[in-house]
């Protein structure tokens, strides 16, 4: 099969053919038809993720597509099936699985990370009966694979660790992929959603998102001050969608009283253990939250507020590119200029 493979951190990622993929026996082959490609595959490719313990690697954890084989002891995944599953894939068997918590699972299975990813014609997909999701025929592939990261880490963070209620001011810092979906899903569930970043292009797509105030952090002097005048005290979530110290520290000031911040955003580099301002979270009771990931069992509820056309993920794709242009954009993704989301849907 085509596969995208480095053989170092940071170094070339080449289009090349390598074996294709063979099923274990709790796992199943899925031919992929698209696939996302996600600021988290920088991050590895970069060597900033533990998870990736072995070159060469192939990168891609947002896919969508067909299962083409299957493991003996497999019993949902059947051939023909169009399916995807979340990046974070539980064991099954762990304490935290039992709990409902796959996301957090102690042997979790991340394609693109502890295993060989999706940007390839094929990928193998362990724990299966735990982790498959079953597409409804109406979901194109494109859409589904842009779900994969983004949009249901989004989704956590808002519905589940944010606790967003109607009538709440959700600030969402950082309007990439992760940041727009925030938007979405936060102006879904019926919050005032302010919207940073520092870029124009961005803010107008957070706009279309369902923003109902935006703030270019370029050129306001203080991005705190700003949320907390506009929202009258403060906003009540705030999303760290990007993962800097910056973007950190400011969406947690940015908060009201007894407020909640949640760390979506990966933190790396000189960025992986912000100084946090301790006198305002304790003195305000704040709530720091971290979100990693979302459960396979609570896609029905993304699923059904898509089909009733309350979510719209697929207004957040920018465009479609081949298996050669995506490795081109990830190697280039921290220039980040490519706002919204871009799928690869071309694997030949």
């Amino acid at each position: 099969m085509q596969a995208a493979l480095y053989t170092e951190f940071g170094g070339p990622i080449q289009i090349t053919t390598v074996p294709d993929p063979a099923p274990a026996p709790d796992a199943v082959v899925v031919e992929v038809k698209a696939n996302g490609i996600c600021r988290s595959d920088w991050h590895g490719w970069q060597g900033h993720d533990d998870a990736i313990t072995a070159l060469p690697h192939v990168p891609g954890h947002e896919w969508a597509g067909v299962v083409v084989a299957t493991g003996r002891d497999v019993t949902r995944g059947r051939l023909g099936d169009r399916v995807t599953a979340p990046f974070v894939g539980g064991c099954g068997r762990c304490p935290q699985c039992l709990a409902g918590q796959q996301q957090i699972c102690d042997h979790q299975f991340q394609p693109g990370f502890t295993h060989w990813g999706s940007f390839a014609e094929y990928v193998e997909i362990k724990y299966a009966d735990e982790n498959l999701v079953r597409l409804p025929d109406e979901l194109d592939f494109v859409t589904a694979a842009s779900l994969g990261c983004r949009f249901i880490t989004a989704f956590r963070a808002v519905a589940d660790q944010g606790r967003v209620q109607g009538g709440d001011w959700l600030a969402v810092h950082g309007c990439g992929g992760v940041g727009l979906s925030a938007i979405m899903i936060g102006a879904a569930c019926g919050a005032q959603v302010i919207a940073v970043d520092i870029s124009e292009a961005a803010l107008a797509l957070a706009r279309q998102a369902g923003a109902t105030v935006v703030i270019n952090g370029a050129t306001t002097d203080d991005v705190p001050a700003a949320v907390r005048d506009i929202t009258g005290g403060g906003a009540h979530v705030s999303l760290d969608a990007l993962g800097s110290r910056v973007t950190c520290i400011n969406s947690i000031l940015n908060l009201r009283k007894q407020g909640r911040h949640v760390q979506v955003g990966l933190m790396a580099g000189q960025d992986a253990e912000p100084r946090l301002p301790m006198g305002p979270i304790i003195a305000n009771e704040l709530e720091i939250v971290g979100s990693h990931g979302m459960q396979a069992h609570r896609y029905p509820q993304v699923l059904a507020m898509i089909a009733a056309g309350k979510l719209r993920p697929d207004l957040l794709i920018q465009r479609t590119v081949s298996l050669r242009e995506g490795a081109d954009i990830l190697m280039h993704m921290a220039d980040f200029s490519e706002p919204g989301v871009t799928v690869i849907d071309s694997f030949g």
